[in-house]
């Protein structure tokens, strides 16, 4: 990346970083308040700040350059030139309100008082009204994603995932068991030149949408981030099918030697473990990273079948 990514970069995190103590940056003078709790920003006059809030409302009464709240309610009464977004809350719309730019929602919804709101003609809404809870309590303490908290939804969700994950590995081992016990005999023989090469390869991967996304035109950058998803997915898809087989057949061995053990059995081990391993706190993101490092490595370092010959 050239300066001016980086430093674009940095800006970035040094906006946020100063946001979450004091949740507006403001270059040049301007009309800005909060109330008696400190839980929402007062906007009066602001035409040339881009507003960011963490945990907390904002009022625009009078004018805006953009807004951006994180956990927190975004109620328009004046004029806002470019987007407003809010993540974890919703955006009101007052009648005699403008807003020049898109709309961006996520875990809220987008309200409009008066017959006829004052927005900019091919301008869009994009709403997503789910975990709203969630993330305004990831606003609040952003260390609790590290830290799940034990209660009957987790339970529940780890339980349907080890159904998923079981019904998925069973799948792949009886459509695909020469490519599964390839790719068992090849992480068995060479795991850290393959989690290496994942590793590598997923980063680069990583690095090479942020990068279009900033460089090349949406629909190009668009496709790209797609198709580098969905590839890398289905990576980690093969790789958590291959670590299941592995890990059940591993400890099964070890913990009931001499016993003859059904395969199921073995692939029902082996996704409780791996699903336990991406519960505990702190470590979760670990084992998440080495699942995607290893299934990338094992797509990377996949050998070609032989190719047809015409007779």
């Amino acid at each position: 990346m050239n300066q001016k990514t980086l430093l674009g970069a940095a800006c970035l995190f040094a906006a946020l970083f100063i946001a979450y103590f004091t949740p507006v940056i403001a270059g040049t003078p301007v009309e800005i308040s909060q109330d008696g709790e400190n839980q929402t920003l007062i906007i009066d006059d602001a035409p040339d700040m881009k507003v960011i809030a963490i945990s907390k409302d904002v009022i625009v009464r009078k004018r805006a350059k953009e807004v951006l709240a994180w956990g927190g309610n975004i109620i328009v009464e004046g004029s806002v030139e470019g987007d407003v977004a809010a993540i974890g809350g919703s955006v009101t719309q007052r009648e005699g309100g403008f807003i020049g730019g898109d709309v961006i929602v996520f875990g809220g919804k987008y309200s409009a008082e008066g017959p006829a709101p004052m927005r900019v003609e091919g301008k869009d809404t994009v709403m997503f009204g789910m975990f709203e809870e969630e993330l305004r309590g990831f606003a609040k303490n952003p260390s609790q994603i590290l830290t799940p908290e034990l209660s009957v939804s987790f339970f529940v969700q780890r339980l349907l995932a080890v159904m998923f994950w079981f019904l998925i590995t069973m799948a792949a081992a009886t459509i695909a068991p020469g490519a599964v016990s390839r790719a068992i005999a090849g992480l068995k023989l060479s795991a850290l030149k393959i989690s290496g090469f994942g590793a590598a390869g997923f980063i680069l991967a990583c690095v090479a949408v942020i990068v279009g996304l900033g460089f090349l035109p949406e629909y190009v950058s668009a496709i790209f981030g797609l198709m580098a998803f969905v590839l890398v997915m289905l990576a980690y898809g093969f790789g958590r099918v291959v670590l299941h087989i592995i890990i059940g057949k591993f400890v099964l061995e070890r913990f009931m030697s001499g016993r003859k053990v059904s395969e199921s059995f073995s692939i029902l081990t082996g996704v409780v473990l791996a699903i336990a391993m991406l519960s505990f706190p702190y470590v979760w993101p670990i084992a998440l990273f080495c699942f995607f490092s290893i299934g990338t490595g094992l797509v990377l370092t996949a050998r070609g079948t032989r190719p047809w010959k015409i007779s």
